[in-house]
């Protein structure tokens, strides 16, 4: 079949606009791709995530190429990595034509956790956010994590005859950082000041060994992020950080709640 011959499309996002106003964020938002997410010992996961993407736009262009942001997305076995993100968003800004853009990144991080006594292996899931900034030559990463773990109250183990009441917690620590860290490690960070870590899969020897160790190490919610924000502290990677904890309280119809910035 023969089509007649087109004529030339026009472009019209590539023409002038006069209002004199530079956009600061123009883009897609919420588009799920998959992507092959590589951490630093080499392991790969493909995870579906979720991305919002964005360039600035200049005062006198009318619009920006909104299908090539998709395009970025789709670049042939391309991985992702926490080292590797600048180069990802440096490469998106180049095929924009602009000088200043942003991706946040949100996706499930799984870990193959082995059980403490049975050593049953069994995956996490801790759900990441990755925002990465670029103003030129100004680069800047935050990381944000939601990280579950055990609580058990100080209170009601001191004043109880047996047994204390316990509770699952999110701890979400938010990170701007100065030189990149690994998931794992803040994951095991996090979960090392809790009063107990979680696992997907517990045998019973398992389960009485958790239930033993929340036990001797009971946190309030303010304990909890008061011990984290110390390790944060500490790191010389780590510029600002935010650490929230809310406790799903097992004997109130509330949460109990804290947060340190710093």
């Amino acid at each position: 079949m023969n089509f007649p011959l087109q004529k030339a499309l026009a472009d019209v996002q590539n023409t002038p606009d006069n209002r004199n106003f530079a956009i600061d964020q123009v883009g897609i938002k919420n588009i799920r791709h998959l992507i092959h997410f590589k951490n630093d010992t080499g392991e790969v996961q493909t995870v579906a995530a979720v991305f919002n993407m964005y360039v600035q736009l200049a005062h006198d262009v009318k619009g920006t190429h909104m299908s090539r942001f998709v395009a970025h997305l789709n670049e042939p076995e391309s991985e992702i990595s926490l080292a590797n993100f600048k180069e990802f968003l440096t490469a998106m800004i180049t095929k924009l034509n602009a000088e200043t853009g942003e991706v946040e990144i949100s996706f499930p991080y799984f870990v193959n956790k082995t059980a403490p006594v049975s050593g049953v292996k069994s995956l996490m899931d801790y759900d990441v956010t990755v925002t990465a900034r670029l103003n030129q030559s100004l680069y800047d990463m935050t990381i944000q994590l939601l990280i579950p773990v055990t609580s058990l109250c100080p209170c009601s183990k001191k004043i109880s005859d047996f047994g204390a009441h316990n509770q699952r917690s999110h701890v979400t620590v938010t990170l701007n950082l100065l030189d990149y860290i690994e998931l794992e490690e803040i994951i095991t960070l996090v979960e090392e000041q809790s009063s107990s870590q979680l696992y997907s899969l517990l045998k019973r020897e398992d389960e009485k060994y958790v239930t033993e160790d929340a036990y001797s190490n009971p946190k309030f919610v303010e304990d909890m992020v008061r011990d984290i924000a110390l390790e944060f502290a500490k790191d010389d990677r780590i510029i600002s950080y935010i650490v929230e904890c809310e406790n799903f309280e097992s004997i109130h119809n509330h949460s109990a709640y804290a947060k340190i910035e710093g």
